[in-house]
């Protein structure tokens, strides 16, 4: 019975998780196409803008173009009318000289005759009807203010769609998660000259596989990237896993996102083992308290320095009313922290788990090639003052030490730090 009841839990967790996968997977379709719709009118709008702006070149061009016919007629009819008037003022002066030799004709004193003939002669000699050009100075054609849009026309009936770069692929196995970074490096399907950038963009999530819409992070982007390989750093890993997703660009269009990846972003949660600390150290989660009461909840008495020891009122032997940090192997507590009996007298101790590498370049700084029956931890001693811990790693743990003096004035504070 147990055991039918057991595997039908299973099947129920199994459906529920599925029907979570497709309700997903429907918010992403329906989502989908609300982006067709809209990104399609987006499409349409910056189609009019485009031909908006080929139209207002042209009607600027022809503008300009018909002025400068208009400039041409103006020219020549000027040239015309000129030369119109010039013919104009001949042909009256050249009239006059007729009806006076018309006139002399009819002399019948022969000295007279003689005298106006030679008038007449001379004024013709100097008339202005025989110097001018009897030829327009211009012509009427305006072929040479014509266009020939053949090669326009044909170039315009090629403009077709920008090919749209393919969407890239994102290399999984070389992508990297290392400390507060992601490194991802991507491909092209095939080779294209034409990409000018890339885009990244990247969001925090909780949930492994594809991504989802309910209860996700908006979109960071990284924008311009110009190799096929990016470092996101300083991230903080508050989340276990991060989507990413990479699109191409050309100069003016941009192609289809890859398909996302998830990668795993464990974070690294530095802690302090309180089952390990002297037991005059109270650690909590996120703090570490020097507790000269060994934790029993009684008052903290203060104490009387002793200025002619020159030792820390942490480390000397309170000489008041406050007893020594001892063990007490009779103490609930002691027995409840066995493991602390290893850290005698004054060694306020505590252990929390850590690696040693270069902060730089990633390297292995140290290995303990001894053999150890039980995990090799390192420790770290509060004396006379705080406690700074560089992780190195995203996910900071605050340590904060109280220094006490046996006057009760004095006191320290000291964090986890986070570095990039």
């Amino acid at each position: 019975m147990d055991e039918e009841r057991e595997t039908l839990q299973r099947i129920v967790s199994t459906l529920v998780n599925k029907n979570d996968e497709i309700h997903n997977f429907i918010d992403m379709l329906n989502h989908t196409i609300s982006n067709v719709q809209v990104n399609s009118s987006n499409a349409i709008s910056e189609l009019d803008e485009e031909f908006d702006g080929l139209y207002s070149v042209l009607h600027e061009m022809k503008g300009s173009m018909a002025s400068t016919i208009q400039q041409e007629e103006a020219r020549k009819i000027q040239a015309l009318q000129d030369q119109l008037s010039q013919c104009s003022r001949a042909l009256e002066s050249s009239e006059e000289l007729l009806e006076l030799a018309v006139q002399s004709l009819d002399i019948k004193n022969p000295v007279e005759l003689i005298e106006a003939a030679r008038q007449i002669k001379d004024s013709v000699t100097v008339a202005s009807a025989f110097r001018l050009s009897l030829k327009p100075k211009v012509s009427d054609s305006m072929t040479h203010m014509m266009v020939d849009f053949a090669l326009e026309k044909r170039m315009l009936q090629a403009v077709k769609f920008l090919p749209v770069p393919k969407a890239p692929e994102i290399d999984v196995a070389a992508c990297l998660v290392a400390d507060n970074c992601i490194t991802i490096s991507w491909r092209m399907p095939e080779e294209d000259s034409r990409i000018d950038h890339f885009v990244l963009e990247y969001r925090k999530t909780n949930f492994d596989g594809l991504p989802r819409l309910k209860g996700e992070q908006h979109w960071e982007l990284v924008d311009y990237i110009k190799a096929t390989q990016y470092t996101l750093s300083g991230l903080r890993f508050d989340t276990k896993y991060m989507n990413l997703r990479v699109q191409a660009c050309n100069k003016a269009v941009a192609g289809e996102y890859s398909d996302p990846v998830t990668l795993e972003t464990k974070a690294f949660v530095f802690s302090l083992d309180s089952t390990s600390s002297h037991l005059n150290l109270k650690v909590e989660d996120t703090y570490v308290e020097w507790d000269p009461t060994g934790g029993k909840g009684q008052e903290k008495i203060k104490g009387k320095e002793n200025k002619n020891s020159g030792q820390n009122p942490l480390l000397k032997s309170n000489r008041s009313n406050t007893a020594s940090p001892k063990r007490s192997t009779n103490s609930p507590r002691a027995s409840a922290r066995g493991s602390r009996d290893r850290f005698a007298g004054e060694s306020y101790t505590v252990l929390g788990q850590l690696s040693f590498y270069n902060a730089s370049s990633k390297a292995l700084l140290h290995t303990f090639r001894a053999k150890f029956a039980q995990p090799l931890l390192p420790g770290f001693m509060i004396w006379c003052g705080g406690l700074t811990v560089m992780t190195g790693l995203q996910v900071p743990s605050a340590v904060k030490t109280l220094q006490k003096s046996e006057n009760g004035l004095g006191g320290s504070t000291s964090s986890l730090n986070n570095v990039a």
